[in-house]
């Protein structure tokens, strides 16, 4: 099976690599030449989308947003017209619901099939292969695809028909976000009260408030580390889509409108480029303490 790779960024390059590790044969390609020749050393062959279309069984994407896996797909010169039936075409990029089922509605007039498999966990689970995937489309074909895809995630759970995924990613993405900003908030307040906020993580990490989530941006936190696993701007595009879709089908979202408002704010203070746990300079900047140092 030959597998077409576009889009080598933070997640993306580490994933094409776990697929190569795994024996798969790997087209791939990338705005970015030098993260193309960086996979390609490590066993992949660079290639035109147009070549990519033309040659590969699967074609996965990771890309930024919606409209950039629909211009890759559907726009002047996109893959689409150069795709034929029987072939699969998997998006991993995290975008609206509504624009996997305009993509898939389109494709499956040429007879192709379409998941949307977005995923969780940041650089390092991509990087270790130990990703959460959210997959929707044709329960048959994700049966088909499941094993390349544990190829990348340590889990692979079907959600539902094409968008399911990409829902599910929302509702993630929202749990995530609101955590961390918990976590600042609190962390701040223990700071504030004369409390070491390494010695309240390490006395909380085991109990009811304990999570993925304060494993992962405590420590960072409290060592004001913001090196990006996955950056502001991209989880501010992330709620955007679960604001877009809450107010489509009608669902209160109070929470993720708040910190919406904080990740913006991060964003127009020269932080949309920093990992989300830089949520913490947000409170950095109110009380004019910087946590645990």
């Amino acid at each position: 099976m030959k597998i077409g790779f576009i889009g080598l960024g933070i997640m993306g390059k580490p994933m094409s690599k776990n697929l190569l590790k795994a024996g798969y044969e790997l087209m791939v390609s990338d705005l970015h030449q030098e993260n193309v020749k960086e996979v390609e050393a490590a066993g992949a062959k660079a290639a035109t989308n147009r070549e990519i279309a033309e040659i590969c069984d699967v074609i996965i994407t990771m890309l930024p947003n919606s409209p950039h896996v629909k211009s890759v797909m559907l726009g002047e010169e996109g893959m689409a017209a150069f795709m034929r039936e029987g072939q699969i075409f998997v998006d991993m990029s995290s975008i609206n619901p509504t624009a996997s089922q305009e993509i898939s509605a389109q494709l499956s007039k040429k007879g192709i099939k379409m998941l949307d498999a977005p995923v969780s966990g940041g650089e390092p689970k991509a990087i270790d292969g130990t990703l959460s995937i959210m997959v929707g489309g044709d329960k048959d074909v994700f049966e088909k695809m499941k094993e390349m895809l544990l190829c990348m995630g340590s889990s692979a759970v079907y959600c539902g028909a094409v968008g399911a995924g990409n829902t599910t990613k929302l509702a993630n993405q929202i749990i995530v976000a609101c955590n961390i900003q918990a976590l600042a908030e609190a962390m701040t307040l223990a700071q504030k009260a004369g409390v070491e906020p390494q010695l309240v993580f390490e006395a909380i990490r085991g109990g009811l408030a304990g999570s993925t989530v304060m494993e992962a941006k405590a420590p960072m936190m409290i060592a004001g580390n913001d090196k990006p696993g996955f950056k502001i701007d991209l989880h501010i595009k992330d709620l955007n889509n679960a604001l877009d879709c809450a107010h489509s089908v009608g669902a209160p979202v109070p929470m993720t409108a708040a910190v919406q408002e904080i990740l913006q704010w991060l964003h127009n203070h020269e932080g949309g480029q920093k990992d989300h746990s830089a949520i913490a300079q947000y409170y950095e900047y109110l009380t004019d303490i910087k946590i645990g140092r």
